[in-house]
């Protein structure tokens, strides 16, 4: 079974974007015997005016879930019920001044891209950061 992963969005593109940086991702390539989406929304009798209502990201490797961006006309009004994390603390065993530098290094990085470091928290033993994608939903860093 796969899992894909969909997120309701002004500017599916856009988003996409960010959310192929954020994990290492990719835009997902035209299907199999089209050299473009266009190619293929063509094919399949898809309006010019619509096409830019999704966009997907893969795992380069395969082996993640695909993220699928779905343009809808209200925007974010409430705290997610289900988020994302990024885990790039290290291995379990990383000693926690590594993982808090490499969860700083990466809100840095994600902070350039277009994302919004909101809170910082430590408890039981564990280090991670709340952020916002472009279209504030949120995710974690730990």
């Amino acid at each position: 079974m796969d899992i894909q992963i969909s997120f309701d969005a002004r500017d599916p593109a856009a988003l996409a974007a960010f959310w192929s940086a954020a994990p290492g991702y990719v835009s997902q390539p035209p299907p199999e015997g089209f050299e473009t989406w266009d190619a293929w929304a063509d094919s399949a009798g898809v309006p010019e005016e619509r096409r830019s209502d999704w966009a997907a990201a893969v795992d380069p490797g395969e082996g993640r879930p695909r993220l699928y961006f779905r343009r809808v006309p209200e925007g974010k009004t409430a705290k997610n019920r289900v988020h994302l994390d990024l885990n790039v603390g290290g291995p379990s065993g990383t000693p926690p001044e590594e993982r808090r530098r490499r969860v700083a290094a990466e809100a840095e990085r994600l902070v350039r891209l277009g994302a919004t470091e909101v809170r910082t928290a430590e408890e039981h033993g564990e280090y991670w950061t709340v952020m916002t994608d472009p279209e504030g939903n949120e995710f974690c860093l730990q």
